[in-house]
Parts: structure tokens; C-alpha cells; sequence
């Protein structure tokens, strides 16, 4: 299978945001995706959002969505905001290849950790975290506030 690593331009956000709601959709929280197109274009466009894609004859199969935060404790963080690779092409090592060009994008930025959530009971991500050395926290709970 000929699959390609490359970063994301603002002509893949249809193909970025169709993905995130098939992880939506996964998820089991496909009403929790109320944002447009057009915002992701906005967002990247404003530099809130970078990536990578993969991509299998110039469709897009997957997708690593990160922007750079910041800790107060550890510094520069890149957050890994979206992370998926569609079904039929999952155990070809498409989703290791994203996540190393996701790891080696946060060293190139001077990061000093790489942060995401993974949901209690997707079993496959969280095995995955852990065979590339991952620390799960189970002892931090999520706060937010919905403002619109």
C-alpha cells in the first residue's frame, strides 16, 4: 500500500473535517461536532491548527491534528487534538507513521511534551499509546465550559 505522510494545507479541510466526524461518529458523540468547515479553514488560515495526512492515491485516510500549547509546569506542549485513520486502512502502520511525524514535529517546535485524550474504553488507542511508551493519566478529570 502506497501511503503518503505530509503536512496538512487548508486544501484538506473538508477532507480533515470529514474525518473528524467519522471520529465523531466512533466516538459515539457525532452531535458534539457543531463547527463548520468554514472554522477549521479560519483556524488553520490563523495558524490555531497544523497537521499531517495520509494520504493512499490523494485521498486522504488519516489524519494527526495538533496545535502548540503551553504548560506552566512543563513549557511548550504540542497537543494532538484529533488522531484517525479510517477503518480500511488501520494495521498497515498508517496510524505509527502519523503519530511519528506528529512526535518529530513537537521536538522540531522545541516541545517538551506531547499531550491527547483517549477515551477509558478504546482499548486499540490506549494499546497503542502504551507500545510507544505513553504515560495514561487516570487521576486527572477534564473541566469546560460551553460558550456557545
Amino acid at each position: 500500500m502506497d501511503i503518503v505522510i505530509r503536512k496538512v494545507t487548508v486544501d484538506d479541510m473538508q477532507d480533515v473535517y470529514n474525518l473528524v466526524h467519522e471520529l465523531a461518529v466512533f466516538e459515539k458523540e457525532p452531535e458534539a461536532l457543531i463547527i463548520s468547515v468554514n472554522e477549521y479553514i479560519e483556524a488553520y488560515t490563523e495558524s490555531l491548527i497544523d497537521g499531517f495526512v495520509a494520504t493512499q492515491n490523494d485521498n486522504v485516510v488519516g489524519i494527526a491534528i495538533f496545535y502548540m500549547t503551553f504548560s506552566t509546569w512543563k513549557g511548550k506542549c504540542l497537543y494532538l487534538e484529533d488522531f484517525y485513520v479510517q477503518p480500511g486502512f488501520r494495521k498497515f502502520g498508517i496510524g505509527q507513521k502519523l503519530f511519528d511525524a506528529y512526535i518529530m514535529e513537537a521536538k522540531n517546535l522545541g516541545a517538551n511534551m506531547t499531550k491527547w485524550q483517549v477515551l477509558d474504553w478504546n482499548n486499540i488507542g490506549l494499546e497503542f499509546y502504551k507500545k510507544n511508551n505513553a504515560t495514561i493519566e487516570k487521576d486527572w478529570w477534564n473541566g469546560k465550559i460551553f460558550l456557545t
